[in-house]
């Protein structure tokens, strides 16, 4: 099951008020716009069972990308989730920041998942962004930046240990 939590903003000054907030029943609006407020809400409830879900947060004609593929369309964005959340066995984001005006936003997220042959079946998680646009209440664009290494490279057992290697060696 995919959950989407958010730490509540902190103030930059004493005239601003938090983004995003944090509730038990999940995230309300304060200052944020609508269609960003039900994007959160529907991706904290996102599991395998109901992926048609994304059909009231994302556009007919969306253009989804992330460092592995690029996606147009809400039916092949439906089929690319569906190959996603089957082959994992759990997933769930925190929101950790959300920077916004009407109809774009960063999102800064951390993702952990757990699939049968990555990471040896244990947790892996991963930090990213999203670039989010949106147009008549609905987000047209998304863009995912990640370390495709650390969600997937360096949990391969060879291949891993070579990325690592790789890895220690530039900041050395």
């Amino acid at each position: 099951m995919a959950t989407v939590k958010l730490k509540q903003s902190v103030p930059n000054s004493a005239h601003e008020e938090p983004m995003l907030k944090a509730t038990n029943t999940g995230i309300r609006e304060l200052t944020q716009p609508a269609w960003l407020v039900n994007f959160c809400d529907i991706y904290q409830q996102l599991n395998t069972k109901n992926l048609l879900m994304i059909k009231d947060i994302y556009s007919v004609d969306i253009e989804f990308s992330d460092p592995m593929h690029t996606i147009k369309g809400l039916d092949h964005l439906l089929q690319y989730f569906d190959q996603l959340y089957t082959n994992l066995q759990s997933c769930s984001f925190v929101i950790d920041n959300a920077i916004h005006n009407e109809n774009s936003a960063a999102i800064y997220w951390t993702m952990e998942f757990v699939h049968p042959q990555l990471n040896r079946g244990r947790v892996v998680i991963v930090e990213g962004s999203s670039l989010l646009k949106a147009k008549d209440g609905k987000v047209c664009f998304h863009r995912d930046y990640l370390d495709v290494g650390a969600m997937l490279y360096e949990h391969v057992p060879v291949v891993g240990r070579i990325i690592k290697a790789i890895k220690s060696r530039a900041v050395t």
